[in-house]
């Protein structure tokens, strides 16, 4: 890698001879303008506005405009003159943790390279000094006519440093957060946490310009003569009205996109067991007197048909016990008839026998009921 700076790490007395070159690299596709009509170049002409005519490289320099509109002409002697100890020096300043360190003051990273064999030595020392402190060194230096504040860390077996800005150069962030009052449920930070474990992490080395890859798509097949390729374009999203239904959508949708459960549990289908309607019957049954015709014909009797016909005739006994002298009357029979007829669920011959059977043999006994309470 070619160097972009040569200078010194000035480590208390300790000088340790680098080269700075560039960490990083710039990928992005960079485009020239062009004369839409004939595709001609298009490009700029450096012109003195005096002289009105234009000028190469070497009779550019630089200056200073003042308040009032004045250049003040300033050399590169000037600024290597400058009475400053960082020129071609990278001088450590203070050794502190790496959280002090805030994100928002990172700039430009370089690699330090030792440069030459008697500088291995004290860059060990150096790297070794950073590795076991667990700290890094912040540090100041002059670069592109500008006083610099740096850090210096580890990575892998090289020693890394960051451009820093300056403190004042990192704005606050006024007017930036809401200015309204709004209280997050505990249900939304809940299902917040589950998208971002479902989420999870990522190994960035997997991450790429996608948007880089396209345009190169693009280009090749417009040098091929061909048609650049179509890119399906995502579906709009629409107005987001509920928080806590955006966030089951999200976690639902995250977790197909990993290939895992939907997060809905089939339903299991049970069958109920039948209601048995006999063992009530039953029940009342065992409850009348002894000698009542009734619950000797339900004991006795055991089919389905026998339970369905009881209810009808149970009715039938009450509402002739209620008449004077005890006497069963048509009318009675006949509207009990018609109710059971409704309410039973087998309309059959036998049930319609068995409910016109039912009051013949069971009047007798009613009557000598009746003559029994009137003695």
């Amino acid at each position: 890698m070619r160097s972009i700076w040569n200078g010194a790490i000035s480590f208390g007395l300790v000088s340790i001879p680098i080269k700075l070159v560039n960490a990083t690299e710039n990928h992005s596709i960079s485009f020239r303008q062009i004369h839409t009509e004939d595709g001609g170049r298009i490009r700029y002409r450096k012109v003195c506005e005096l002289e009105d005519r234009e000028v190469s490289q070497a009779e550019i320099g630089k200056g200073y405009e003042d308040a009032d509109g004045s250049i003040v002409p300033i050399t590169d002697e000037d600024l290597s003159a400058l009475p400053i100890p960082t020129a071609r020096t990278i001088e450590i300043v203070a050794f502190v943790p790496e959280d002090r360190i805030d994100p928002l003051q990172l700039s430009s990273a370089y690699y330090l390279a030792a440069s030459g064999a008697p500088a291995a030595k004290p860059y060990t020392l150096l790297r070794e000094a950073l590795k076991r402190s667990n700290r890094v060194a912040i540090a100041k230096y002059a670069l592109r006519g500008r006083e610099r504040l740096g850090m210096l860390r580890v990575v892998d077996d090289a020693i890394a440093m960051h451009g820093l800005l300056w403190p004042d150069e990192v704005r606050a962030p006024e007017g930036v957060a809401p200015d309204t009052d709004v209280t997050v449920r505990d249900q939304e930070l809940d299902l917040a946490d589950a998208l971002m474990d479902t989420l999870g992490e990522i190994d960035l080395s997997e991450l790429h310009d996608e948007y880089r890859e396209a345009v190169e798509e693009v280009i090749a097949a417009k040098s091929a003569g061909e048609a650049p390729p179509e890119t399906p374009r995502p579906a709009a999203s629409g107005k987001v009205l509920d928080l806590m239904a955006a966030l089951e959508n999200s976690v639902r949708a995250a977790r197909e996109s990993r290939g895992e459960a939907g997060g809905e549990e089939e339903a299991e289908v049970r069958e109920l067991p039948r209601r048995k309607r006999a063992a009530p019957a039953a029940k009342r049954t065992a409850a009348e007197p002894a000698g009542t015709g009734t619950g000797a014909s339900t004991r006795t009797t055991k089919s389905a048909k026998a339970a369905k016909t009881e209810k009808p005739a149970k009715a039938t006994k009450k509402a002739t016990a209620a008449e004077p002298g005890g006497r069963a009357s048509g009318k009675a029979n006949t509207t009990k008839k018609t109710s059971a007829a409704k309410t039973s669920t087998a309309k059959t011959s036998a049930a319609k026998t068995s409910v016109k059977k039912s009051p013949a043999k069971k009047a007798p006994a009613k009557k000598a009921a009746s003559g029994r309470r009137s003695a």
